[in-house]
């Protein structure tokens, strides 16, 4: 009997028998979901914290109007810089006209969020940048989630590539490339690399 092919999951880079795990493009279709409703939510991150300046007298020094990672994730060029700038990069690959004027930047969220979704399986089989892609989407949708929900973002661990570069990973990392040799390293892979701090002379 034939052992079944596997390849690299172009989302995570660990062996699949499909061209990318089914999981994989279900967490990125979550994200991608999931960011227009977060950009809205962000709002309510927008207001000042009134903590702390009841009852006191004096001079006071006056407090940031509202939250700076906040308002840098809903200006233009944040979640809407990272959705519409995919939109573009996969419009120009397929040689289709230019993205469309939609409006405010809401709007441009909206629709972008919309045409990625739309894209996702030719992006997961064909683009060559499809780890970047879910990459990205991850990291901007999870600090979205950290702020609407004032979770903690997840602690790095330092772990050791056999190189001597030292890696800083979490829990929950689908993969990692070594700079210092350019080994590419999957989930479980990384997570067996010794702890930086225990290899240390």
């Amino acid at each position: 009997m034939e052992t079944p092919q596997s390849w690299p999951c172009p989302l995570c880079l660990r062996p699949s028998r499909d061209t990318v795990h089914a999981s994989c493009r279900e967490h990125v279709y979550e994200d991608l979901a999931e960011l227009p409703a977060l950009y809205r939510q962000l709002a309510e991150a927008l207001q000042p914290s009134r903590r702390g300046d009841q009852g006191r007298g004096g001079t006071r020094t006056a407090p940031i109007p509202c939250s700076l990672d906040a308002l840098d994730l809903r200006a233009r060029g944040g979640i809407q810089g990272v959705l519409t700038s995919w939109e573009d990069d996969i419009r120009n690959l397929l040689d289709w006209e230019l993205r469309p004027f939609r409006g405010s930047i809401e709007q441009d969220v909206d629709g972008s969020a919309a045409f990625l979704q739309n894209q996702l399986a030719w992006i997961c089989d064909s683009h060559p940048a499809a780890k970047e892609f879910g990459d990205e989407l991850r990291q901007i949708a999870g600090q979205a989630r950290r702020l609407v929900t004032g979770e903690r973002p997840p602690r790095r661990i330092p772990v050791a590539c056999p190189c001597g570069t030292v890696l800083r990973i979490t829990l929950d990392t689908p993969g990692a490339r070594c700079p210092g040799c350019e080994t590419q390293y999957g989930h479980a892979e990384v997570l067996q690399l010794p702890h930086a701090e225990r290899t240390a002379a």
